[in-house]
C-alpha cells in the first residue's frame, strides 16, 4: 500500500457515471475539493462504475467536463493517474475477494449459501410478524465441515458481514455530532456477491481505504451505512476517516431536488443562461454558511473561506431567485466586452437591426439584467415598435396621463430633430435642457419618451438610451407615431 503524508487532507469525489451533474453531485464535489485545497491537500476523483445497469454511455465525459467548467481540478484519477490507481472502480475488481476471504478468515464475515427462496420466505414471515426485514445470520451457523461441503459442491454463495448482535456502535460526524446505533438493529450487509464482485458499500471502504482517504464528504442518506463502515474498518484494523454528512438539496420543505422530478443539473443552469462561476458560488451556499455576511466568492476565495463548522444539518431549499441575485451580481462584474460576447446570442434572438448601437444596449442591460436568458423578451421592440396600448403613458409616480404625454412629446420632437451628432451625451443634453425651459420633473418628459420609442413598460434602460440604440430616424419616426396615437 501506498505511503501517505502524515498530516496530510486527501479527499475523494466518487460519482456514479449514471447521466448528468445534479446540483447535489456537484455540491458534494465542491465541499470535498475545497477542504482538501484550504490545507493544501489532495482532491481525488474515482469513478465508481461497477452499477453497470445505470451505467450511461458519455456519463463519464460529463464528470471530466462538469469538474474541469467549474475549476474543480483532480490531483490524482483515471486520467491523471497516481500513486494508488486504477481510479476506476470497474478496473479494481480483482482485489476486492482477498478482502472479504480475509475477513472471513477472521471471523468478521461468513459464507451465505441462502437462496433467493428461502431468503423471499423470511422475508415475508418477518414483515407479517411486523419485524424490520434483514437476514437472520442462519450461515453464520454453519459448521466447517458444512461450509467445506458447500464450497465442493460448488453451492452459489455470497459473502456477508457478521455483525455484533449486542451492545451499539457510535461514530462521530463533523456535522451532525455523535451517533449511536445498536448492533441488534444492524443487518449482516453482502460485501461479495454471488457473480464474485463487491457490493458499493464493501468497495466504498477498501478503496477509501486503500487510497488514503482521510475525509469522507458525502449526503446524508448514508448516515445509516456509516455504522457498518466503522465495523469493517475495526475488523481491519485501519484508521477510520473523518465523515462530513451533508443534508439533501430541497426543492421545497417536503421534496429532495431530483432529475427524475425535472429539476434543473448543471448543464441545465448553464443553458438557461447563468454564469459557470455564479453557479458554484450558489451551490456552495446550499447548506452552507461562511463567517460574516458576505456571499459572492470566487473559488479561489472560497479555498480559503471553507470551513467544515459552516456546514449545516437542516436540508437547503433551492431558491432560483437567489440564485438569479448571485448571477446578476456577477454579470455586473464582467467587463463591457465580456458581457457583450455573452449577451450577443440572445440579444440577436429578437434584434436583427444591423444599425442599432449593440455598445449602447449592453450598457443598458448589464446592470439590469440577472438572467442571459431574459435578453431577448427585453430587447424585441427594437426590430419593430409593437403594438401598444395608449394607458401606457399613464404612470402615477411620473404624474403622466395621455394628455400631458401628448403635449411632451410635441414638445420633444423639434428639440431632438435639431440634434445633429445623434449620441447619447447629445440626446441627453436636449432631453435635460428642454426638461429646464419647461420647469418640469423629469419623467413628466422622460417617461412618454420611453412609452413612444419602446412601446413598453420595462426595457433596458430607459428612453434617452433607447434613442441612442434606435438611432435617430427611427426614433423620430416612433414619436411622431406616438404623437398621432395619443391626438386620436
Amino acid at each position: 500500500m501506498a505511503e501517505f503524508a502524515k498530516g496530510k487532507v486527501r479527499t475523494r469525489f466518487a460519482p456514479s457515471p449514471t447521466g448528468y451533474m445534479h446540483v447535489g453531485n456537484l455540491r458534494t464535489a465542491l465541499y470535498a475539493y475545497l477542504l482538501a485545497k484550504k490545507d493544501d491537500g489532495t482532491f481525488i476523483l474515482r469513478i465508481e462504475d461497477t452499477d453497470q445497469e445505470r451505467y450511461v454511455e458519455g456519463a463519464v465525459d460529463i464528470i471530466y467536463n462538469t469538474l474541469k467548467t467549474v475549476g474543480l481540478q483532480w490531483d490524482e484519477g483515471p486520467d491523471v493517474g497516481g500513486p494508488v490507481g486504477p481510479y476506476v472502480q470497474s478496473e479494481r475488481m480483482g482485489l476486492f475477494k482477498q478482502y472479504a476471504l480475509q475477513l472471513v478468515e477472521s471471523g468478521h464475515a461468513y459464507y451465505c449459501f441462502c437462496d433467493k427462496d428461502r431468503l423471499e420466505e423470511l422475508k415475508k414471515i418477518q414483515q407479517a410478524s411486523g419485524i424490520s426485514p434483514k437476514y437472520d445470520g442462519h450461515c453464520s451457523r454453519l459448521s466447517k465441515e458444512e461450509i467445506q461441503a458447500k464450497l465442493d459442491a460448488g453451492v452459489p454463495y455470497v459473502i456477508r458481514q457478521k455483525m455484533p448482535t449486542e451492545g451499539a456502535t457510535t461514530f462521530h460526524d463533523e456535522v451532525f455530532g455523535d451517533i449511536t446505533v445498536e448492533n441488534s438493529v444492524l443487518d449482516d450487509q453482502i460485501l461479495i456477491k454471488t457473480d464474485g464482485m463487491p457490493t458499493y458499500n464493501f468497495a466504498n471502504v477498501v478503496d477509501d481505504h486503500l487510497m488514503g482517504i482521510t475525509h469522507v464528504v458525502r449526503g446524508s442518506e448514508y448516515l445509516s451505512s456509516t455504522p457498518k463502515y466503522n465495523l469493517l474498518y475495526d475488523a481491519f484494523g485501519w484508521e477510520k476517516p473523518v465523515y462530513i454528512h451533508c443534508s439533501p438539496v430541497m426543492k421545497n420543505q417536503t421534496e429532495k431536488l431530483s432529475k427524475r422530478n425535472g429539476d434543473a443539473s448543471f448543464e441545465d443552469l448553464v443553458a438557461k443562461g447563468y454564469l459557470t462561476q455564479a453557479i458554484v458560488n450558489y451551490i456552495v451556499l446550499l447548506g452552507w454558511s461562511p463567517k460574516g455576511e458576505r456571499e459572492i466568492f470566487t473559488l479561489n476565495e472560497l479555498k480559503q473561506e471553507f470551513d467544515i463548522s459552516g456546514i449545516s444539518r437542516s436540508p437547503a431549499i433551492f431558491d432560483t431567485q437567489k440564485l438569479k441575485a448571485i448571477n446578476g451580481a456577477y454579470i455586473r462584474m464582467l467587463s463591457h466586452e465580456d458581457f457583450k460576447a455573452h449577451a450577443l446570442p440572445y440579444i440577436h434572438q429578437t434584434c436583427k437591426r444591423e444599425d442599432a448601437d449593440l455598445d449602447v444596449l449592453c450598457d443598458a442591460l448589464q446592470p439590469r439584467c440577472e438572467l442571459f436568458t431574459d435578453i431577448p423578451e427585453q430587447v424585441d421592440f427594437i426590430d419593430a415598435l409593437p403594438d401598444y396600448d395608449n394607458a401606457l403613458y399613464i404612470h402615477k409616480k411620473m404624474k403622466t396621463n395621455e394628455e400631458n404625454s401628448l403635449s411632451s412629446l410635441k414638445a420633444l420632437l423639434p428639440v431632438l430633430e435639431q440634434v445633429t451628432d445623434w449620441t447619447q451625451e447629445n440626446i441627453h443634453g436636449a432631453c435635460f435642457n428642454l426638461i429646464e425651459q419647461l420647469g418640469v420633473k423629469n419623467g413628466l418628459i422622460l417617461w412618454p419618451l420611453r412609452v413612444a420609442v419602446s412601446g413598453k413598460q420595462f426595457t433596458p434602460g430607459g428612453g434617452i438610451e433607447i434613442c441612442a440604440i434606435l438611432g435617430k430616424e427611427e426614433s423620430l419616426k416612433r414619436i411622431r407615431h406616438g404623437i398621432t396615437k395619443l391626438s386620436v
